[in-house]
């Protein structure tokens, strides 16, 4: 790997012939990020680069820092390294970040999901000799329904809680499966009450050009009898929390592609689990991995050892590299 034109180090994913880290760990002096997830957009680096969609987030996220940005598909000289960003289809504005190097071509994928969400620039599939994948669901157990399926599943369960008397409380990260979740919901059935930590996200991506649906944000003088048939969308952290119980009685619900799994389901003693995520399944990980043609493929985060072990069986040169993603805020927001 010594000529390849990205290493793998104790501070993140390094090219040499650009002097840049992709989505680093710790501090450093250029930074180029695929998405604003806090596993992989972090504080403390000198300079960043990031698409032109993501920066608002990041910016929101990170405060004053100096941010220079890029659109889909530009391709820029950093150095000896030509640089470009794609589509990484996991949240609005996410990236993979294509590197070449004298005629050796890698691609960081970040974090990706392949269904099209309907907010999200598309997954598109790069042709590369290096495959740098994430493994979050890593194993076979994990195949997704159409999101629309499970946004009919949501709409039923928030009409069945307004028959029992109770407030449906669905739990979803604040930053892409919370606006996602929204594009599912049916504004007919009422309004949609958003969390403080929301809110903010969501108006950002609206001022974008995001369609969503309208909501109304919780506010300390906010009451549940204020605001009859509603759903509440907040973080996983709220749920059961003080700030929940304004709400009288509820229902509480969790989207996450960990709801396949019975064990986490019952862990986290949801009324409802509901399986949704913003990361590729089983199939998606491999239809992307094969068809960027890579020679070698890089497994970080997630289930590594036995992703990598499925690729090799299916002839890829394929092994594990340590990294810090997947440590984010709530890690069973995937």
């Amino acid at each position: 790997m010594a000529d390849a034109p990205l290493i793998f180090t104790d501070r993140g994913i390094y090219c040499p012939a650009g002097d840049f880290y992709i989505d680093p760990w710790r501090p450093v002096a250029r930074a180029l990020i695929t998405h604003g997830h806090a596993d992989h957009a972090r504080p403390g680096h000198g300079r960043y680069l990031c698409t032109d969609i993501a920066a608002p987030v990041i910016r929101h996220r990170l405060g004053q820092i100096t941010l220079d940005t890029i659109p889909y598909g530009e391709t820029r000289q950093i150095g000896a390294a030509s640089v470009s960003f794609h589509p990484a289809g996991h949240v609005p504005g996410s990236a993979q970040i294509r590197v070449e190097v004298g005629g050796q071509v890698w691609v960081a994928s970040g974090d990706y999901k392949t269904e099209d969400d309907g907010l999200s620039t598309p997954f598109e599939p790069l042709r590369c000799h290096g495959f740098i994948t994430e493994s979050t669901f890593g194993l076979p157990v994990f195949r997704w329904q159409p999101q629309a399926q499970v946004g009919a599943a949501i709409n039923a369960w928030w009409r069945e809680s307004l028959a029992q008397g109770r407030t449906p409380m669905l739990g979803a990260y604040s930053l892409g499966k919370a606006q996602r979740l929204m594009a599912l919901l049916d504004p007919g059935i009422g309004p949609i009450l958003t969390h403080g930590a929301v809110e903010p996200t969501t108006q950002i991506l609206r001022d974008q050009g995001l369609v969503l649906p309208d909501t109304i944000l919780v506010k300390a003088e906010t009451k549940g009898k204020d605001h009859p048939n509603a759903l509440v969308l907040a973080p996983p952290s709220a749920l059961g929390s003080a700030w929940a119980k304004r709400f009288g009685t509820l229902s509480t619900g969790f989207a996450s592609g960990w709801m396949q799994l019975r064990g986490i389901r019952r862990r986290r003693a949801m009324d409802r689990g509901f399986v949704i995520s913003d990361h590729a399944d089983w199939d998606g990980l491999n239809t992307a991995i094969d068809a960027t043609g890579a020679e070698q493929v890089f497994v970080t985060h997630g289930y590594t050892d036995i992703f990598a072990r499925a690729l090799r069986e299916r002839g890829y040169d394929a092994q594990v590299v340590p990294t810090e993603f997947g440590a984010d805020d709530n890690e069973d927001a995937a």
